[in-house]
């Protein structure tokens, strides 16, 4: 018996790297080709862009982005400031016959505070990105080679708005709370509207009321998705999957010797962009499931996040 206790200890040992080769095979290549850069916005089309305008009934457009500024909640060490220099001598002297004055601004700015997108140079796995690319195949201090958000692709999509403080009858869910296929089922149907291919998924859990009158706190802990409910909606081809919370996932997480696991799982493994800190308030307030989602981001080369303000039309 201690012999054969031996053999399998042996056996174990032996398999472990092949078994780590394997649980890497799971998530890469990626279903879209060992080669592809898009992830889940190959499930963009022209069709979809069509389908989603047609949502388009009274004209009324939301910005889903916050205001960006000192006191926007961010994680430490990110910060925003502003410097705003008058035209000519400094002191607002003007130009020409004709008296121009102008002022100018530079932004000293972290990318990833206020409403943004996470790219896919963001989050990876062990030193692996989206598709297996090594962080030191990619990484530059001067801006990532590969995955910059500049190559996100312009998105004219269908929306659904998943309101999950009616699912769970609060103004505001509780931190920690964390949603998953069973809820986003039972969310979706209240909703009357069936998640497909292409579409952006956002929650309204009604925690950005939480970012003014307690910033640390709406950045410490949230209310957010769980990591079985991010493979189903990966699952079900969405391009993009944001909330009212800075950081999507439910923290404390789900378990807590694994930190950004649905970060991991949409942005690592699936290519589905993440979106933060979308201000869902108004289209939660006027009860909208459905709408026609369009974002172009700002293509500054070789950053990972970037700071966005989408738009919903209904």
């Amino acid at each position: 018996m201690r012999a054969l206790g031996l053999i399998l200890a042996a056996a174990a040992t032996l398999a472990g790297p092949a078994l780590a080769q394997e649980a890497e095979k799971t998530w890469y290549p990626s279903k879209y080709g060992a080669d592809d850069t898009k992830g889940a916005m190959n499930n963009l089309s022209e069709e979809g862009t069509v389908n989603a305008a047609k949502l388009v009934k009274t004209g009324k457009t939301y910005a889903l982005g916050v205001v960006t500024g000192p006191t926007t909640p961010a994680y430490p060490p990110r910060s925003y400031s502003v410097t705003v220099l008058q035209s000519n001598d400094g002191q607002g002297g003007s130009m020409g016959a004709n008296k121009v004055t102008a002022h100018d601004d530079i932004i000293h700015s972290w990318v990833g505070i206020g409403t943004q997108i996470d790219g896919f140079a963001h989050i990876g796995i062990d030193h692996k990105y989206y598709n297996g690319v090594k962080g030191s195949e990619l990484y530059q201090p001067a801006g990532v080679t590969n995955y910059g958000t500049e190559t996100i692709l312009p998105t004219a999509t269908r929306g659904v708005l998943l309101d999950m403080t009616k699912y769970y009858g609060k103004a505001m869910l509780d931190p920690g709370t964390a949603f998953n296929r069973a809820e986003i089922d039972a969310a979706a149907k209240a909703a009357g509207v069936t998640i497909g291919k292409g579409d952006v998924v956002l929650f309204h859990t009604g925690w950005m009321t939480k970012s003014e009158s307690d910033p640390q706190g709406f950045i410490a802990q949230q209310p957010g998705l769980g990591v079985e409910g991010a493979e189903y909606l990966a699952s079900l081809d969405v391009v993009m999957v944001g909330a009212d919370t800075a950081a999507l996932e439910a923290i404390p997480f789900e378990d807590p010797t694994k930190p950004f696991i649905v970060h991991q799982t949409l942005l690592t493994k699936h290519g589905v962009h993440i979106l933060e800190s979308i201000n869902t308030a108004e289209l939660a307030k006027d009860g909208a499931t459905e709408f026609m989602f369009v974002l172009g981001q700002p293509r500054f080369k070789g950053a990972v996040q970037m700071v966005i303000n989408p738009v919903a039309i209904r």
